[in-house]
């Protein structure tokens, strides 16, 4: 039976009691959605299977509609859906009515959620989509009712009770119906061989999207603002270069252009603390770090953060395919491009 809190609870003086209440009512609903979930890996079944057959061969979209909360629910599902590599729509059953339903066409495949199966918007625009051949997969929770007669395939998402204590609230039964939901998209995103750089494609914006889809030569430093100096420049042109820049760090390079090393923050105080160290005559090259970590533009920017973590450093060289030096990029580009 599920706890409620009465009047008496809520209006004790007893701070104690309301707050064992109200955790034994947050428990009760979540023990109860919980139980609704686990009921339905007993339906992952033939008509799981169908239903995922008839989306996965759709040649248009999935069509998804509901109403109320429902409807709610069949929102989520379709964007779930869209945004893991099945194209797929929402679409309100009362607005069907009134000129939507020409959005719907014969090569789609229609969703329909309603826990009764007898929502009249639904049931009103059944029969003009049986009429195209429409292939209908319905999401009820009774196999009786129909909606569920009606449809190519049934998946049955009953519950025993609702978590609302009043029994009248959609709770557990919408609970369900969105596990279905998102069991179905997971399951056509294996079948489809989506993959993580497909799903950053459809969400750029996002962190994984940037993660994903931005690479070096979107974000390094090109041109003058790289910080260069030939191998033979003074201690002092490299401290130049470096605050011309503000990377905390000027690359080394040869005649040819070609990578010899690094000189940085790091190295410089290294030579202050050196008192045999000239600092007024004393060439780059003899303080830089040879041999320095580098990273090409075409690589995500991602794996210039791991390299950066990796060694703990503050800035890379960017080289091409001969080590002639291309670009610059440091850990403020990185968090400028929120890709850490």
């Amino acid at each position: 039976m599920n706890a409620q809190l009465n009047p008496a609870q809520l209006s004790s003086t007893n701070p104690m009691l309301v707050e064992a209440a109200i955790r034994e009512s947050a428990r009760t609903v979540i023990v109860t959605e919980a139980r609704a979930i686990e009921a339905l890996q007993q339906r992952v079944n033939g008509s799981f299977l169908s239903a995922c057959q008839l989306m996965f061969q759709c040649q248009g979209r999935v069509v998804v509609t509901g109403i109320g909360k429902s409807g709610h629910i069949a929102r989520k599902i379709a964007a779930t859906l869209a945004s893991t590599g099945t194209p797929a729509f929402f679409v309100h059953p009362a607005e069907a009515s009134h000129g939507d339903l020409g959005m719907i066409t014969q090569k789609d495949v229609v969703l329909s959620l309603s826990n009764s199966g007898e929502t009249d918007e639904l049931l009103t625009i059944l029969p003009l989509i049986k009429r195209q051949n429409v292939p209908l997969i319905a999401m009820t929770g009774n196999e009786f009712s129909s909606l569920a007669k009606l449809a190519d395939v049934h998946l049955d998402v009953s519950v025993s009770e609702e978590a609302c204590p009043l029994g009248l609230a959609p709770t557990a039964s919408t609970t369900a119906a969105l596990v279905m939901g998102d069991a179905l998209a997971i399951a056509l995103l294996e079948a489809r061989g989506f993959t993580s750089e497909d799903f950053a494609r459809s969400h750029p914006a996002g962190t994984l999207g940037r993660r994903l889809l931005v690479r070096i030569s979107d974000i390094m430093h090109s041109g003058k603002q790289v910080p260069k100096v030939d191998q033979h420049a003074s201690l002092t042109a490299a401290l130049v270069e470096m605050t011309r820049t503000g990377l905390g760090m000027t690359t080394v390079t040869n005649a040819a252009g070609e990578l010899l090393g690094v000189f940085t923050d790091g190295d410089l105080r290294r030579a202050v603390d050196d008192a045999g160290i000239d600092l007024r005559d004393t060439p780059v090259r003899s303080l830089m770090t040879s041999d320095p970590k580098t990273i090409t533009a075409d690589k995500l920017a991602v794996e210039a953060a791991q390299v950066m973590e990796a060694f703990k450093i503050h800035a890379l060289p960017v080289v091409d395919e001969d080590n002639r030096v291309v670009g610059a990029l440091n850990i403020h580009d990185l968090l400028r491009a929120r890709v850490v």
